[in-house]
């Protein structure tokens, strides 16, 4: 797995160090260095593409077919024209000049910076939602800067990760270019697991989606890889609409769609300030509403937002100054009104606003007795990239079945999660799956379920999951014990090598006991296929144990806590083994501390 903080920091210190070198302010470097970035994405994307074409491309007289941009366009994919692909400009003579180059218009470049604006300008040729778009401010760097930040960002890792990678970086980037404008009003980009969490619960195929605070556009990118996963083109059974009030965010969102060969109507700017204006009057319209919206908003002018419209259950408090103090519930009833007669929303949310008071708690209760509250799922803290705070997601649906009409999901997953580092926790794919496994034996479609047992068999083998779990951590200590016994007896020039050979064996071992681990998880509480409220993790819960509970939507209320695991250690024993190791330590040290004395003396200091 591609460690991707690694990868943001190397970039940045490469690119700031540059910048610091340059006379350019970081307003001015940051979109052009973002639009390199894009560059690099486009090409990774472009290669991959090319591969898949290729694969089946017929031949006349034994040539194979050259691709074209249709060919892309079949593939929901961006065309690159040569001079706009990054490995030619990579490669490109360092005099400019005396290489008799041409752009798009046919006069001759005399500089790196021009070459890259034709780039750009080739690539909306391709596009007709990125025409004025792409930064082409490339003649502000010396050709020697320019080239150097082509070479920092012909990363390799960036071929390896997928989904919103742009917006990732761009956050990274604009974090550290400025503060002040990545942090504002709560405004942060969506991580990956989130975001792929809410389309597999929303499940988009056909229709209309709106995003109203798309950001750089994740939403899109995850629903348009999960279309096309189906066999569908996006582009054909999608309509995408987004709003964006932070100009920068928009651009981004719309080379992001781009890259991934997806169409949309983005609008930005004042008139896309989802408070105050449905800019695409897409009221009751929507199949789909996704959205990371920024948490608790204040200051919003209540006339401006009851003029808006979109409030089915009214507004929230307001204050003596005629402003929303919190705009949570806003949102909340935004995303529910949007929706049309079966649609489905799916979104983040600050975890306060599932069981806040006053006003809020009228408009949750209305939301309740509508009987379109689907699910409510709790998320603990480091999801988020630059913030720590904890979120709930919230889904509606219009079209439940009548089995489950009444009823409302909850899952408590604070607890459930794979550990990234120190700061960022995430859902695995199988933790993904697994959590989708319970809304889908809540909605009674067990044979999605089916098929995600027959998914961990297909990795593991047949048999018993615990069983196969037994057999491999078992396979994993031989291992690890014909590791050491290899390297010890190797020669000074082998150790290396049969230390990498098998550190590379340990760690695929791992990665079937991390899967073994999650079959086991999703078994023992599921069985074959019956959803069954688990303490702790699960339940459904109807409308009158909703009432009872205050109209609560904090699934901690309704799932209870788990018991507590015996993990089979030996408390006493444990501590007491704790106890010897700390002493051999302090032996250590004093050991140490002695020896340094020593030579210091030796030294006459």
């Amino acid at each position: 797995m591609v460690n991707i903080k690694k990868l943001e920091s190397e970039l940045w210190e490469s690119a700031d160090l540059l910048r610091a070198g340059s006379k350019l302010t970081s307003n001015q470097y940051c979109m052009p260095v973002l639009g390199l970035i894009f560059l690099r994405y486009a090409y990774s994307r472009f290669k991959m593409v090319e591969a898949e074409i290729l694969k089946d491309r017929p031949s006349r007289g034994g040539r194979v077919m050259p691709v074209e941009a249709s060919d892309f366009a079949a593939k929901s994919a961006l065309y690159l024209p040569k001079e706009a692909q990054y490995d030619y400009l990579l490669n490109l003579p360092d005099d400019i000049k005396g290489a008799d180059l041409k752009n798009k218009d046919g006069h001759v470049m005399t500089s790196l910076g021009e070459v890259v604006n034709n780039a750009m300008q080739l690539i909306e040729e391709q596009s007709e939602q990125l025409v004025g778009i792409l930064p082409k401010s490339y003649t502000d760097f010396s050709d020697e800067l320019l080239s150097e930040l082509l070479r920092i960002f012909n990363n390799s890792a960036l071929d390896e990760v997928g989904g919103d990678i742009i917006g990732r970086i761009y956050e990274y980037f604009l974090n550290k270019f400025a503060k002040n404008i990545a942090s504002d009003d709560g405004v942060f980009f969506t991580p990956k697991s989130l975001v792929k969490m809410i389309v597999n619960i929303i499940e988009p195929t056909n229709g209309i989606l709106l995003d109203p605070a798309c950001g750089s556009g994740g939403m899109f990118i995850q629903s348009g890889d999960f279309v096309n996963q189906t066999g569908m083109n996006a582009n054909s059974t999608m309509t995408f609409y987004g709003q964006e009030k932070v100009e920068y965010n928009a651009q981004l969102c719309l080379m992001n769609m781009a890259v991934h060969g997806l169409t949309g109507v983005i609008k930005s700017g004042d008139e896309a300030n989802s408070f105050y204006h449905d800019a695409h009057n897409l009221d009751g319209c929507c199949d789909y509403i996704m959205a990371n919206p920024p948490f608790n908003v204040d200051k919003v002018k209540a006339e401006s937002c009851e003029s808006a419209k979109r409030l089915p259950f009214g507004m929230p408090t307001v204050n003596k100054n005629k402003e929303i103090g919190n705009g949570n519930y806003l949102w909340i009833s935004y995303f529910y009104s949007y929706l049309n007669e079966r649609g489905r929303a799916g979104f983040v949310m600050a975890s306060s606003a599932t069981d806040s008071q006053g006003k809020d708690k009228d408009i949750r209760q209305k939301l309740v007795e509508t009987c379109h509250v689907d699910a409510m799922i709790s998320v603990g803290n480091n999801f988020f990239y630059t913030k720590s705070l904890p979120c709930s997601l919230w889904f509606f649906d219009k079209g439940k079945n009548e089995g489950i009409k009444d009823k409302v999901l909850f899952i408590d997953a604070r607890n459930y999660y794979t550990v990234v580092d120190r700061t960022l926790n995430e859902w695995s794919e199988w933790q993904l799956k697994n959590l989708n496994a319970i809304v889908w034996l809540y909605r009674g479609e067990t044979e999605k379920y089916t098929a995600l047992l027959n998914e961990y068999r297909a990795v593991l083998g047949n048999g018993s999951f615990e069983d196969i779990l037994h057999k491999l951590k078992d396979e994993l200590k031989a291992l690890q014990k014909r590791a050491k016994l290899e390297v010890d007896n190797a020669g000074r020039t082998d150790k290396k090598r049969i230390q990498a050979e098998y550190d590379k064996m340990i760690s695929e071992k791992n990665e079937e006991i991390t899967i073994a681990k999650e079959a086991v998880w999703l078994y023992e509480k599921f069985g074959d296929g019956v959803y069954a409220d688990v303490l702790g993790l699960c339940k459904v819960a109807d409308i009158t144990e909703i009432e009872e509970k205050g109209w609560s939507l904090t699934p901690g209320a309704y799932v209870g806590v788990a018991p507590v695991e015996d993990d089979g250690v030996d408390f006493e024993e444990r501590m007491a083994e704790i106890h010897r190791e700390l002493l051999s330590l302090q032996a250590e040290s004093n050991d140490l501390m002695d020896t340094i004395s020593k030579n210091m003396k030796g030294m006459g200091l």
